[in-house]
């Protein structure tokens, strides 16, 4: 009896298993941040989630795909400026999927192919731009390249939000340059400061002596104040100086009395 509990309990037993294991086959859980797509008998039936659904093993199959804003590092890449100067450009892409089936569907790899194009897209975008744009205008590169990749990604169901450009490496004879140029604009500006100062200091003097010209005893009134700060100092030897028209009426004077 008891042998043949045991063989009627072992087909029970793996029935159970059986449907146990059929069953959380079924069972699917999609977080938030995930879609499920879903193919059926190699057909495309959508996208499903975020949360539990149910599918039928065997006949149905999901690939989960990730929604989340995904950050790509562009490595080093070595290309020839418009102007003719080489240069190193490393930059940062980032995107992320908004059509789950076209990411599956459409193309094999979406993060490897939103790398490849990116590579090429940056060598091709510096070639076209000159140095001082790649350096002054950064922002108007980035543009460019967030928009060309954008439109080669798109039927991929995927969304270039921003591509930046980090670092620019230029040629050690280039940084030279750049660094003597540098400093003859900075000499240059030094220079035009002054001369402008100078300029301004001189027509400031021709105006005060034109006013002192106009108004001569102006002139005696700042003679008085000048002796007046000389004599705050000790210990000076201040010499007085005589007007000439002063001396002119002393020697007319002198001229009458000897008449």
């Amino acid at each position: 009896m008891e042998i043949l509990f045991q063989v009627l309990s072992l087909p029970l037993l793996l029935a159970v298993l059986l449907l146990i294991s059929f069953l959380a086959s079924a069972i699917k859980i999609v977080q938030e941040y995930e879609r499920g797509v879903i193919f059926r008998l190699g057909r495309l039936q959508g996208a499903k989630g975020p949360g539990l659904f149910f599918i039928i093993p065997i006949i149905d199959r999901m690939v989960k795909v990730d929604l989340r804003v995904v950050t790509l590092d562009i490595p080093s890449q070595e290309a020839i400026t418009k102007d003719n100067v080489t240069v190193k450009v490393n930059a940062v892409v980032f995107f992320r999927v908004v059509d789950p089936s076209s990411a599956i569907v459409q193309v094999e790899d979406f993060r490897r192919a939103t790398w490849n194009i990116s590579q090429t897209t940056l060598r091709n975008v510096l070639g076209q731009s000159d140095l001082d744009e790649l350096l002054s205008h950064r922002e108007m590169v980035n543009q460019k390249l967030q928009k060309i990749i954008d439109e080669t990604t798109e039927p991929w169901g995927v969304k270039v939000s921003i591509v930046e450009v980090k670092d620019v490496e230029l040629p050690q004879s280039m940084q030279r340059a750049m660094a003597k140029q540098a400093e003859a604009e900075r000499e240059k500006r030094a220079k035009i400061v002054h001369a402008s100062g100078e300029h301004a200091a001189a027509q400031e003097l021709i105006n005060a002596a034109d006013l002192l010209n106009a108004h001569p005893v102006s002139l005696q009134l700042r003679y008085l104040q000048t002796l007046t700060e000389i004599s705050v100092e000790k210990n000076s030897t201040i010499i007085f100086p005589v007007p000439m028209d002063l001396l002119e009426g002393l020697k007319q004077w002198i001229h009458k009395q000897e008449s």
